[in-house]
This record gives structure tokens, sequence and C-alpha cells, in this order.
């Protein structure tokens, strides 16, 4: 007798076909998780805008936007097919089209090597060669380091498996000027040390499904005091690492005031959660984890100012 997740699997796979053209497009563009996607382009433009020290030009920040959307479109893209088996069991990843069966599984593997490949020769063809090694190895570490070794098991898999979310930055940089300075590092080490206390909320909140689904989560394994903690660390040594760009970069007032004071905002959110985790109680981990956005997002819009002022 066939299983559950056979049958629907089986059952699935020939809807795709049916399908309107439209809702087909969508299908393939949710396979991507376009929202991670956008808060990784998020950093590359300011870290192209600092490595040229005003503004690039245009068509380069496009076609290195272009082929970052598509490194991050494929490994999101693997993601999906290789934890389809987890998300038909989470109810947070009940809609994606592996699990609704609006994509085949043949299908979206297919689509994650195509839009892989497309990323690197484009990035080869219109920026550098070291831009499109990086953008390889960020579809490489995401996927294998963090989707096939990591996630399901060990407790550390967002901290390391983070690593792949900070490529963005030193490909932005490293389209502009071919080589990784300092400052690309620095901006690198910032963007690893916020994954955690953006993520560790989620799970969380999520704390049944990622249990449901044998997924080792810190939120699943530990106890809310622990994770607190573990946030507040993260959450401090993210805000302090910020602070390097202003000698090494030559950041001015702009940055400086804007990374003290969101700083300030996502440490304060974070002791409140951790805050509420000792006195028993849930606290608001999305608080946290919207506000983990909320400040990078700011961060890198003063990245992205800072160098085109006068002062």
């Amino acid at each position: 007798m066939m299983s559950t997740d056979t049958l629907t699997t089986n059952s699935t796979v020939s809807h795709p076909e049916k399908l309107g053209f439209w809702r087909t497009v969508k299908a393939y563009v949710s396979l991507t998780k376009p929202r991670v996607m956008e808060l990784l382009l998020v950093v590359t433009v300011p870290a192209m805008i600092l490595a040229q020290q005003g503004l690039p030009n245009l068509w380069l920040v496009l076609a290195t936007l272009l082929g970052g959307a598509m490194s991050a479109g494929s490994a999101g893209a693997f993601n999906c097919y290789l934890d389809r088996d987890m998300d038909r069991k989470m109810k947070r990843t009940a809609n994606r089209p592996l699990v609704t069966g609006e994509i085949s599984d043949r299908n979206a593997l297919i689509f994650s090597w195509v839009l892989g490949g497309l990323s690197v020769a484009w990035l080869w063809l219109t920026t550098n060669w070291l831009a499109a090694a990086l953008s390889a190895a960020a579809i490489f570490f995401y996927v294998v380091i963090y989707t096939m070794v990591l996630k399901r098991h060990s407790e550390q898999n967002i901290i390391w498996g983070g690593i792949a979310g900070c490529f963005p930055v030193l490909i932005g940089w490293a389209a502009v000027t071919g080589s990784l300075d300092w400052p690309a590092w620095i901006f690198f080490l910032v963007i690893f040390l916020w994954t955690p206390p953006h993520y560790w909320p989620l799970s969380m909140k999520y704390r049944n499904d990622y249990a449901n689904a044998g997924v080792p989560m810190l939120g699943v394994v530990r106890g809310r005091v622990t994770v607190g903690l573990q946030i507040i660390l993260y959450t401090w040594a993210t805000v302090v690492s910020s602070l390097l760009l202003i000698p090494v970069a030559h950041m001015g007032i702009v940055y400086t005031v804007v990374a003290i004071l969101s700083g300030g905002y996502f440490i304060f959110e974070a002791h409140r959660l951790y805050g509420s985790a000792i006195r028993g109680q849930e606290g608001s981990p999305m608080r946290v984890f919207h506000g983990s956005i909320s400040y990078l997002s700011l961060l890198s819009l003063a990245i992205a100012v800072d160098p085109l002022l006068p002062f």
C-alpha cells in the first residue's frame, strides 16, 4: 500500500500542466523564496556604493542585482526541493508549490539547476570571474552545507548556514572592484552575526512546526531562556561589529547615528524578549524578527547614503 506522502506526490505531480500561465509563473516565483531574495538584495546595492565610494554604473548595478537574484532564487528552489518532505509537515510551508503540487519535483530540480547556471554565467559575462565564483559558492553553501548537512542534524544550523546569506555583500563588492577588501568583510561579518537573532525568534514562534518536521532549530532543542540569551549575545555582537565600519570604511555622521540608534532598538527588543523568557512568559519573538529586518534595512540604507554625502 502506498503511503499518504506517495499518494500526495503522485496525485499532484500531474497538475502543473493544467494551471494557467500566470499561476504557473507565480508558482515558480514562489519556489525562489522571493521574500528571502529581497532581503539579500537589500544589502547588495549598499555594498556596491560603498565599494565605489559613489554611484556605480547603473548597468553594472542592474546586472549584479539580476545575477544575485538568480543565485538566491536557485538556492531557494534547491532548498524547497530538498526540504519538500519536511515542508509537508509544517503549517508555515503548507502552501509551497511542491507541497501543493503546482510544480512537480522533476521540474523544480531542473529549474534550480538552470537558474543557478544562468546566475554564474550571467555574472561572469557582465561583471567578473570573482563575482561569478562567489555566486556559485553561495549556492553551494546554502544547498550543501546548510540544507543537506546542517539543517537536519545540528542546532547550530542557522549560525553556520547563515554564511550563505552574507555572500551578496561580497558579490556586490567584487562586481565593482574585482577584489575583496576589509569593509566588505566587515559588512559580511555584520550579516553573519545578524542572522541568528533574526531567525531564532522565528524558531521560537514556530517551535511545534519545526519539532514536527524534525528540524533541530535552537528554539526547539533549547528552552526560551537559553534562546533569549543567545539572541542577546548575537545582537550585541552584530551592533558592535557594525561600528567597525566607521574607522575602517571612513563612514560619516549619518551612518554613525543610524548604526547606534537602530542598533540600540535591536538590542532593546532582544533584551525585552529575554526578560519575558526569564519571567516564564512567551513574549513577542516576532517583534525581534521584524525588528531585525528593520535594523538591517536601515543600516544598509545608511551605508548606501553615507558615501554620497559631501560631509
